[in-house]
């Protein structure tokens, strides 16, 4: 199977493959034929007399200003070098990566004015790992990402730096290693490469992929705390959801009852006097439910975003250019707000489970813990996840309700999109050490419930959890237990289906 750039329809899943690997993608000669056919167009912009923004005109707020032809090189080029002032910590190579696939489709669809020698000289970093140092922050998403893209780019004009080894190498030694010659930009490449929203999605698409396991993983560790905790498996049937039919609860529900599925210890106290469970339990359909109708949407919008061209501006024949906002990042930006309100509502509830399997109720002793006194057993952990609760909490205010204007004004409204992009990922790595503590938790209160069997699915969950957590039984240095829980979240080894 091949993947072909600006013809096929990218998704998530992928642009995860080829990042990984996985799946191999081209530059058929329909869209080789598309950037040329394109870059013709713009040529004969450049060559004419007629101010065209961005082929032969300054940029911003210097859109006044014509350019002769003999300038034109000089003039993209200069962009990229007093664009690159991001600074803060470089990004994760695999977004760096991201971000020149998802860049290279665009170019690809014949609406940016490339040249084919420079989408393909990306395409050879790309499938030769030499990926660009790219800081963090400077993005106020709109012209797009023009901090993070321009530093991504540099390395084209034997500027800026790459990865090696882990180590930073300047581009220039990295480009004579492998035997290339810095390109010359030419009229409209400049603006082509650092007009867009690729910095915003190549975060949303790192959020997502992440988030779609935790969603999962989240009603895991509800399920095995639901175990823990002998609740009723009564709330997750399917009569009651069809009444209130939102697809995220819907799904949810189904899932739950999947998970405990013929589990011994759940049918055990079917007729007990308890008449309800508490909402962490009983309403996990319905919060972590919204959380996943919440990454549709975000998914959705990303999967467009994926496939479209958000460079400026965007050329239709040999006389119009047009210059709009398809770089804004808005519509990312408010999205992931809300994704990450959805990622942080996963951690506020697994949480408050936790915190329910310390109280000492219902023939579980208190803090998990047979010989309390001497010892305090799993009762520090969960300070832990409330102080990450909380830091997700003060993570949740949405950049996109912020917009400073820049450029002189030209620039009035920006979507501030990459900080939104920034904080979702950081929500999620806070959401896999609370739901790595809740799955350790559960995993301690289905020992008190031998000799009681669990679902196959749990049961196959406890049995991995117990080969890298032992039982707590007195007291010992927990940092190690949960370093072990998270690097399982982490790689993914729980079983969610």
């Amino acid at each position: 199977m091949m993947f072909q750039y600006g013809i096929a329809h990218l998704t998530i899943d992928k642009i995860i493959k080829i990042v990984n690997g996985t799946l191999k993608a081209t530059l058929a000669e329909q869209a080789k034929t598309q950037i040329n056919a394109c870059r013709h167009k713009v040529e004969t912009m450049a060559s004419g007399s007629k101010p065209v923004y961005g082929i032969n005109t300054g940029f911003g707020p210097l859109c006044d200003v014509q350019i002769t032809p003999e300038q034109t090189s000089k003039l993209q080029e200069n962009l990229l070098l007093t664009h690159a002032v991001g600074v803060g910590n470089p990004i994760d190579k695999r977004l760096s990566k991201i971000m020149m696939i998802a860049k290279v489709h665009a170019l690809s669809q014949g609406f940016s004015g490339i040249r084919l020698k420079v989408v393909e000289r990306i395409l050879y970093f790309i499938e030769n790992d030499l990926l660009p140092v790219v800081p963090e922050q400077g993005s106020v998403g709109a012209s797009g990402d023009l901090a993070p893209l321009s530093h991504l780019f540099l390395p084209l004009l034997g500027e800026g730096e790459f990865w090696q080894d882990n180590k930073i190498v300047p581009a220039k030694e990295v480009l004579k290693a492998h035997g290339l010659e810095p390109i010359k930009l030419q009229a409209k490449e400049g603006l082509a490469l650092i007009n867009g929203t690729q910095f915003i999605l190549a975060h949303a698409i790192t959020g997502l992929d992440k988030m779609q396991y935790l969603l999962n993983l989240a009603d895991l560790a509800g399920a095995m705390t639901l175990e823990g905790y002998q609740g009723s498996a009564s709330p997750f049937k399917e009569q009651l959801h069809t009444i209130r039919p939102y697809k995220g609860t819907i799904a949810v529900a189904k899932h739950i009852l999947q998970l405990v599925k013929d589990s011994e210890n759940i049918a055990s106290h079917g007729s007990c006097s308890r008449v309800q469970d508490p909402y962490s339990l009983r309403c996990m359909p319905q919060v972590h439910g919204a959380s996943r109708n919440a990454y549709e949407h975000l998914k959705e919008l990303t999967e467009i975003e994926l496939n479209s061209v958000t460079d400026n501006p965007i050329v239709l024949s040999d006389t119009e250019a047009i210059s709009g906002g398809n770089f804004h990042g808005q519509p990312l930006a408010m999205a992931l707000d809300y994704g990450s309100l959805a990622a942080a509502e996963l951690g506020n509830i697994s949480d408050i489970r936790s915190y329910l399997l310390l109280e000492g109720k219902f023939g579980l002793p208190r803090l998990l813990t047979a010989s309390g006194g001497l010892n305090s057993g799993y009762m520090i952990p969960q300070y832990t996840t409330a102080a990450l609760v909380t830091e997700n909490k003060s993570l949740c205010f949405p950049p996109s309700a912020d917009s400073i204007p820049t450029s002189l004004g030209q620039e009035d409204h920006v979507s501030m999109g990459s900080i939104s992009g920034r904080k979702f990922n950081q929500i999620l790595g806070n959401i896999e050490k609370i739901l790595a503590i809740e799955l350790m938790y559960a995993a301690q209160a289905m020992e008190f419930r031998r000799p009681l069997k669990f679902s196959k699915i749990v049961e196959e969950n406890f049995a991995l959890i117990r080969k890298n957590v032992a039982k707590l039984e007195n007291d010992r240095l927990l940092k190690d237990d949960i370093n072990k829980m998270v690097e399982l979240v982490k790689n993914r080894k729980l079983i969610i289906n």
